[in-house]
């Protein structure tokens, strides 16, 4: 048997999992409405850049390119899931943004598409794109499923015309990868609230310059193992999951082990990601306070996890894992972070979610009127707010306007000092003062 395949997956546990707290150094402002969304007709969630295989942003002609899960604003909120649509927008400055259009047209897998990623090849013909998403659901059902598979379009390009910008195909679409039932969980297997096989995040490797594919899953459990009690250790069971392309080919990529498990800890562990800095390699995805198995207090929130190699024992940043969370009074006004790096400062972008809202839980949206949910979700990106990383520690140092993604040869603002409550509303800012 390999190193790789005897290794003991590195865990998120229990015990790093019950330091979990809000403090003046992960909370982020609350967040207010926009004068503009990004787009009146769509609500907009889950945001991803085109990259070039390196893992830099991608630019085309000046213009810098970001995808999301849409749907019409006219729908109620927690209904989106279910024809989630993927968009592309573009932006030359990082603020203003122009809708694209949809990247699929009918041709996509399954009923309705989940986030993943999205790789630029100049060299290929006419600027092809490499499209990983999840395809949810059994195309041809009347009714919804959930099913998960990691699909792959290819045969797509880019192109840009003056200020215009476009992304068409015609695309070749298959599923690259399934759950195997032994590193990672089949459906058939599922016993948690919430099954999970998505969100494939392409990541060529800088050290080794080899290929991969991160995931979401879970990890299979017998019935009884384990140190939790009861049922607990088969419903909360998410891993990070990754597959390697042997050849560097894009398209082909084979199951390996878990990057990290959180059985005990964590049910979801939503689009896993890296930024490597100076050898040092850190792992970021978002959870729900939701998915956190009973006994543990977590948030709404952005966590992190830190290792010296790609396979190499990854230990939560902070100590707990968590880099930034909303207000108390705020719980959930964000989620879905994406962190990218901006020289000496990390950037977080995430979208707009439900505000005015003080509520434990979102199951009670649906006990608001239909006018209500509909003004107390965002439905846009959310401002972008900025991280210092000093080893395994992070600060939130400030924020950016709604939907600003800079790249990182852009400067950012000066940073000055708001002072506020200790429950969230405090920290820096890095808008201009005039006084």
């Amino acid at each position: 048997m390999s190193e790789e395949t005897d290794r003991d997956t590195p865990a998120w546990t229990r015990a790093h999992a019950a330091g979990l707290q809000r403090d003046d150094s992960n909370v982020a402002p609350v967040i207010y409405p926009p004068e503009e969304r990004v787009d009146d007709d769509l609500h907009l969630w889950d945001t991803w850049f085109l990259r070039n295989r390196d893992g830099s942003v991608a630019e085309i002609d000046g213009k810098r390119v970001i995808f999301a899960l849409t749907s019409p604003s006219d729908l109620l909120p927690g209904k989106r899931h279910d024809v989630a649509t993927i968009r592309y927008f573009y932006s030359e400055d990082g603020k203003e943004w122009t809708t694209g259009g949809a990247v699929f047209e009918g041709d996509a897998l399954g009923q309705r598409q989940w986030a993943g990623s999205a790789m630029y090849d100049p060299d290929g013909e006419e600027g092809e794109v490499y499209f990983y998403y999840t395809a949810a659901g059994e195309s041809g059902r009347d009714e919804l499923t959930y099913t998960q598979r990691i699909a792959l379009a290819t045969g797509g390009s880019v192109h840009a015309d003056g200020d215009d910008l476009r992304i068409d195909g015609p695309w070749d679409n298959r599923v690259i990868l399934t759950p195997d039932g032994d590193w990672y969980e089949r459906e058939d297997q599922s016993r948690g609230m919430i099954y999970t096989f998505r969100d494939p995040w392409f990541f060529e490797d800088p050290q080794s310059g080899e290929t991969y594919l991160l995931f979401e899953a879970n990890t299979p459990v017998s019935e009884g193992a384990g140190e939790c009690d009861g049922p607990v250790w088969g419903e909360f069971n998410g891993s990070i999951g990754i597959a390697h392309s042997p050849t560097g080919d894009p398209t082909d990529f084979e199951l390996r082990p878990p990057l990290l498990d959180a059985v005990c800890v964590n049910q979801e562990l939503e689009r896993p990601h890296f930024v490597v800095r100076d050898g040092t390699y850190y792992l970021f995805i978002s959870s729900h306070v939701h998915t956190f198995a009973p006994g543990l207090e977590g948030y709404d929130a952005l966590y992190g996890f830190v290792a010296d190699d790609l396979r190499g024992d990854y230990e939560p940043l902070n100590g707990h894992g968590m880099v930034l969370t909303n207000p108390a009074g705020a719980p959930f006004q964000a989620y879905s972070w994406l962190v990218y790096d901006h020289g000496d400062e990390l950037l977080a972008t995430s979208f707009f979610n439900y505000y005015d809202y003080d509520r434990p839980s979102l199951d009670d949206v649906p006990l608001l009127s239909p006018d209500e949910q509909m003004r107390r979700f965002g439905g846009t990106l959310a401002p972008t707010v900025r991280l210092s990383l000093d080893g395994d520690e992070t600060d939130i140092v400030g924020t950016l306007d709604h939907g600003h993604l800079p790249l990182p040869r852009e400067e950012l603002p000066a940073l000055w000092w708001k002072q506020g409550e200790a429950t969230g509303t405090a920290g820096y800012s890095s808008n201009s003062r005039d006084d």
